[in-house]
């Protein structure tokens, strides 16, 4: 029998602010860099991931995001089994692409970065989120031109369907020279709100 998704929990990292079920609960200085910001966040939130801070900074974003809505939650490791990951983004790894393209470049290096290298995958953040927490499900990473929730909605219906999960991790990680935004939602049987694309834009456009 096929599960029935709503979502249960949401999370948005943008720009200086992280806002979680709809509550604003960071909201920093606009001119700090990413990196001070998710140093910030870190040590706010007590984290003991000393791993955090060698990761590129599409999987530090990833990572807080997932980290803060993961634990407003209540998973059991038999449900992660079953908790499949779907996330997306517009420029894939293009961020930590550029860096190493400039370590290739610099004319102090005679060899490329091997630790900026193992990140050149979007999905590598999604698998930093796996490893902390455990899932076990089916995962996926894809690639759009702008924030796709009727995909996310279809894909993730699809996996519940056909019982390849029973509850999944879904949203949209970018981060750029211009900025960063990350939004990120459950979608579980025990969730109340109904997994539609009109609610799925309308939390995005909100966080």
């Amino acid at each position: 029998m096929s599960t029935k998704l709503n979502i249960q929990a949401w999370c948005s990292v943008k720009n200086g602010t992280v806002s979680c079920n709809g509550k604003k609960i960071v909201s920093t200085d606009n001119e700090q860099t990413f990196s001070e910001f998710a140093k910030q966040i870190y040590k706010e939130q007590q984290w003991e991931y000393p791993k955090f801070y060698k990761m590129d900074r599409l999987s530090k974003l990833t990572f807080m995001t997932a980290e803060i809505l993961l634990n407003e939650v209540t998973i059991s490791s038999e449900e992660k089994e079953q908790l499949a990951v779907v996330f997306s983004n517009k420029s894939a790894s293009l961020d930590t692409d550029r860096n190493y393209q400039n370590s290739i470049n610099s004319i102090e290096n005679f060899y490329p970065s091997p630790a900026v290298f193992v990140y050149t995958l979007p999905n590598i953040g999604m698998g930093e989120v796996c490893i902390r927490h455990k899932i076990q499900g089916e995962n996926a990473f894809f690639v759009f031109d702008d924030f796709n929730p009727l995909f996310l909605k279809q894909y993730a219906e699809s996996l519940a369907q056909n019982n390849k999960a029973t509850q999944v991790l879904c949203g949209w990680t970018e981060i750029d020279e211009k900025g960063y935004k990350s939004f990120l939602y459950l979608a579980s049987p025990n969730g109340t709100l109904p997994h539609t694309e009109e609610t799925i834009t309308k939390l995005y456009t909100q966080s």
